[in-house]
């Protein structure tokens, strides 16, 4: 079994993201026992685009949108995530 280095006290997240972007986490982690977690409370990071869309569809979003009571970016990311999970 090889031993494993002892992680560093940190006195911020800086310092701690300085040292984890120069040093390898094998030598800190024994990868092999780690277990999946899933962080169901964390919101998803996003980004902002821009899309440019004829008028008339456009316009037709946002009925739909409207007669869901959703707002029509929100329905779009809605229509957007159906399509995705059903490809």
């Amino acid at each position: 079994m090889k031993m494993l280095k002892k992680i560093p006290e940190f006195k911020d997240e800086q310092e701690e993201r300085a040292f984890w972007e120069s040093h390898d986490s094998h030598e800190y982690v024994d990868w092999n026992k780690a277990k999946v977690r899933r962080l169901s409370n964390l919101k998803k990071s996003t980004k902002s685009i821009s899309l440019r869309l004829p008028e008339d569809m456009l316009e037709k979003l946002k009925t739909q949108a409207n007669a869901l009571d959703v707002p029509y970016q929100s329905y779009i990311k809605m229509l957007l995530q159906k399509e995705l999970s059903d490809f």
